[in-house]
């Protein structure tokens, strides 16, 4: 008889799943900077809960939640902090079908990538495989909602094509979150689980 492969996180049994993800926090000046739109199908994200997702674990086990911040620990050993900066707008996929509007990141973005790969590295042998597309660091400012017609997506392209993104945001990356993800009616509330320091 074939036997199950273990859950997401490597352990079995009825453990207390929680919704996590690993990311860098952001300065309070950049949360509170909010871009205002007229056009009824967009839904702007709340500031309080943009953050740079370095990587989406999903549904894990509380009881490895210890696991994964001595594998962040292990990330982050002998890396000294950087700096990022938000500079620019963006879309997805592309300025006729938009779908999600972000804010480019620049700066030493090569160092970036090279903590996220790390990471990575580090949680494949806990069960959490490495993702199948590039990583592409942004923030999320707001989603198009389903109901958005062809016409309305092609207008907000237009506008975002036309505006800028006032001043220049500066991201310290000094160290890497664990986050718990709930998600509610109102909204998701993002609490800090753990906290490992660049040195």
């Amino acid at each position: 008889m074939q036997q199950r492969p273990p859950p997401v996180g490597g352990l079995t049994g009825n453990m207390e799943k929680i919704r996590t993800f690993i990311a860098v926090e952001l300065p309070a000046e950049l949360k509170q900077a909010k871009l205002k739109s007229s056009n009824p199908p967009v839904k702007w994200v709340d500031p309080a809960n943009i953050h740079l997702t370095l990587k989406f674990l999903g549904d894990v086990d509380v009881a490895i939640t210890g696991k994964i911040t001595t594998a962040l620990e292990e990330v982050v050993r002998g890396m000294p902090p950087f700096s990022i900066e938000a500079t620019k707008l963006g879309v997805f996929p592309n300025i006729n079908r938009i779908q999600i509007i972000w804010v480019g990141l620049f700066g030493d973005l090569p160092k970036l990538s090279g903590l996220q790969k790390r990471i990575e590295e580090n949680l494949k042998p806990l069960g959490f495989p490495p993702e199948g597309r590039p990583f592409t660091p942004h923030l999320t400012l707001a989603r198009v909602r389903d109901y958005a017609r062809p016409e309305d997506r092609q207008k907000l392209g237009q506008l975002i094509s036309a505006a800028s993104f006032e001043g220049k945001y500066k991201i310290p990356v000094n160290s890497v979150n664990l986050m718990k993800s709930q998600l509610t009616r109102e909204g998701p509330i993002y609490t800090k689980i753990s906290a490992v320091t660049l040195k």
